[in-house]
């Protein structure tokens, strides 16, 4: 592919940065190794317990949203980045608008992932799952997007090429999505500095949730990465795009369709019947211009097939691709009800997310650099040997975890839903299920070693290929200046698209549409809100009028207290508070789940993985403070063969009460409205300490607590609090209704 060009009378200097781009890609290697290692150590957290180290901001429920954020936010995100600095200046013909605005954009970008890294370990977390970073980072993440924002498009409006490529509309698809998708999503109220609750509750936060962690990976691992894959193949293969008119088609279907799809993620929930159906719908619909992208990026190799043989770059590049084909087909399966309810909470979505992280987004990633870094050095590539070594590496390691976590997702969701021929459920121990799934646990975890060490190879080459070059330079290019059209050609392409035939007219129309970025801008921000708009609003309208269960109160200080610590712990990350309205779940846990339970719950804690039984009506499936105390403290003493990590800090850790009124008075403010009294936020503190006690005194009752000093002061008291609560407050006669 060559960029398109406007005939001109006279052609201009142009001076491409490059310094930025390869900035990006510095940034993008040195992430991924830290954002793998610690997917490494978390698969190896989970096959061998042991490695939590009992320490604080080491275990398995801190770490794993410190990998996500990592593996999403700074590897991926770096590599976006790299690719659209790269590209976008040589698709347009001229400089990126700003600069100053190019270095604020990386080092904020590279701010807000050190914040997260200095943060979510340290249990400072929103709770939220993709969207972990607390208030005053979501606001300087916000700040670095506008500047990316003010600089892609300021660049577009003084472009030198007339019309917008294909890969520039997914660019532009992604910043629109993100933003609006961000501030959606980061409706809060501040407690403190490094504290706030969700705007939203129960059902709304659910749904408000998805929409964004499913359309995350919509505008952040998918449309970015298309734009790449329509730059980067064409470039690479020296050939152009298959079809214009399928790239068309491609583009504003998917960024139609995919934004309705996030309620995939909660069916057989409390969520409303018409939102999950809305969601099954718009999800087995996105297949079509899934494969619409993935024919059009492998067909562009037609007649390329030997150079696939002979290069690096293009392997990388077609397997990303059928990867991506792989991973979007699985997930309209996925959301398939029959499928979902064996597939869900299970580590066939781990699997399934893995496929598109690793194999899509990385493979493709990869691909673009080993291409890219040599363009922009102006030398070869160090060692093509060991690029392709590096692409079976990562081909074979992405495999070996995908397989075995379809393994471990498909054994695990049979088990849990399996019968006996008298109708009672097989496996009541989960136990017999994690010791089932076990030994696909260290295949991941060599799977997840093979990946890092390609990962390794790809940096140790690309800083051997840098540090061969001279020294970084901008590209110098002479390219034909931009001529504006007259009012002539204007009418001659209006006669053209009245005489032309409907095919023809299309591309013409959309022609017309590639050559204002207004327009195409504002007929994106129409298409993407749609979807938003139609399925949250009537949500919002529909939670705010959720019928009342009288027996549901707000959270006491103590139990609100202990809440938090749980969200602190990662407990979530393991355990869902959800019981879906399927048989097995039903006998296993108790009556499902209803949306008047979660109307005091900021944020949601439905979960997204079982590795651990749902706790929903742990309060009435085991009321022992006891028992949770010694789980807590040491799982494998009340429970043989568990995975969990220790959390010994909680006896020993007094609680901070300092913002506990802070928290009340915050909760019952416009629009939060949970019902609590002014005396209630005024004696928070004497109120949670007085529940406190009632435990420690029901704890010294056991011998093995009698002689412990201070019980009643430390975090164990508020998280036991917090555990005997949950399902306890849903009334007899609610509870004969939900069984029904």
């Amino acid at each position: 592919m060559s960029e398109p060009t406007s005939p001109a009378a006279n052609l201009e200097t142009v001076v491409y940065d490059n310094r930025w781009a390869s900035n990006f890609v510095i940034a993008t290697l040195v992430w991924g190794i830290i954002g793998m290692s610690l997917g490494v150590t978390i698969a190896l957290q989970l096959a061998f317990p042991a490695a939590n180290l009992d320490t604080p901001w080491l275990t398995y429920g801190r770490l794993r949203p410190l990998h996500t954020n990592a593996v999403i936010f700074a590897f991926a995100g770096n590599a976006i980045f790299a690719g659209i600095y790269f590209s976008l200046q040589r698709l347009l013909k001229t400089r990126m608008f700003s600069d100053k605005l190019s270095a604020f954009h990386f080092w904020g970008w590279q701010a807000v992932i050190v914040a997260g890294v200095l943060t979510i370990p340290f249990g400072f977390t929103s709770g939220k799952e993709y969207a972990e970073l607390e208030w005053p980072i979501d606001i300087l993440l916000a700040a670095v997007w506008l500047a990316f924002g003010l600089n892609m498009f300021g660049t577009i409006f003084r472009r030198r090429e007339r019309h917008l490529y294909v890969a520039i509309w997914f660019y532009i698809a992604t910043w629109l999505g993100i933003f609006m998708l961000h501030v959606g999503n980061s409706a809060v109220y501040p407690v403190t500095l490094f504290k706030s609750y969700p705007v939203y509750s129960g059902i709304q936060d659910a749904l408000v949730q998805w929409w964004y962690g499913h359309n995350a990976v919509a505008f952040f691992l998918t449309t970015p990465f298309l734009g790449i894959m329509y730059y980067f193949i064409p470039k690479a293969a020296e050939r152009p795009v298959y079809s214009y008119r399928l790239s068309i088609v491609h583009y504003w279907s998917l960024i139609f369709i995919y934004i309705w799809a996030g309620p995939h993620h909660l069916l057989h929930t409390a969520l409303p019947e018409w939102a999950q159906t809305l969601g099954v719908a718009f999800s087995i619909m996105l297949i079509a211009p899934s494969w619409g992208g993935m024919i059009n990026g492998l067909l562009t190799l037609r007649g390329a097939w030997d150079k696939v043989r002979e290069s690096a770059v293009l392997k990388f590049l077609v397997a990303a691709v059928t990867f991506y084909g792989m991973a979007t087909f699985e997930g309209c399966v996925m959301a398939l009800r029959e499928v979902n309810a064996l597939s869900h909470n299970t580590d066939w979505t781990i699997g399934h997310v893995h496929n598109g992280a690793l194999g899509w987004v990385a493979l493709l990633s990869f691909g673009m650099i080993y291409w890219m870094v040599p363009k922009m050095y102006k030398t070869k590539l160090w060692s093509e040997g060991l690029a392709n070594l590096h692409f079976w590496l990562a081909t074979i390691g992405v495999a070996t975890y995908a397989i075995a976590m379809w393994i471990a997702g498909v054994t695990g969701g049979a088990m849990q839903l399996a019968f006996d021929e008298n109708s009672r459920l097989v496996y009541t121990d989960w136990m017999q299920i994690v010791n089932a799934i076990m030994p696909f646990y260290w295949v991941r975890f060599s799977g997840g070693c093979l990946f890092l060490a390609g990962m390794l190879l790809c940096a140790f080459n690309i800083w051997r290929t840098m540090a061969n070059a001279a020294k970084l330079e901008d590209d110098v290019v002479l390219v034909p200046a931009l001529m504006r059209e007259s009012r002539a050609v204007s009418v001659e392409i209006d006669k053209a698209l009245r005489e032309e035939g409907l095919g023809k007219k299309t591309n013409a129309l959309h022609d017309l549409v590639e050559r204002w970025p207004t327009a195409l801008v504002g007929l994106s921000v129409v298409v993407l809100a749609i979807g938003g708009i139609c399925e949250l609003v009537p949500t919002i309208i529909q939670g705010a009028m959720t019928p009342r269960i009288a027996s549901v109160k707000p959270y006491t200080p103590l139990e609100l207290t202990g809440r938090d610590i749980y969200i602190r712990e990662g407990c979530s990350v393991c355990h869902t508070q959800m019981i879906r309205t399927l048989r097995a779940e039903v006998e296993r846990y108790g009556v499902y789940s209803r949306a008047g339970e979660f109307i005091y719950d900021r944020p949601f804690l439905w979960g997204s993985k079982r590795t651990g039984p749902d706790l929903a009506r742990e309060g009435v499936n085991r009321p022992s403070a006891s028992w949770h105390y010694l789980h807590l403290e040491k799982p494998r003493s009340v429970s043989q063969g568990s995975i969990m990590p220790n959390y010994p800090w909680l006896a020993t850790n007094d609680m901070d009460l300092s913002s506990l009124s802070r928290k009340l008075q915050v909760l019952a403010s416009f629009p939060m409205n949970t019902p609590y009294s002014d005396s209630e936020i005024r004696g928070a503190v004497d109120i949670a300490k007085a529940q406190a006690k009632k435990i420690a005194a029901e704890l010294r009752q056991d011998a093995h607590f009698k002689d412990m000093k201070d019980l009643e002061n430390k975090e164990m008291l508020a998280i036991i609090a917090y555990l005997q609560r949950l399902g306890t407050d849903l009334g007899k006669s609610e509870k004969a209704e939900a069984a029904k």
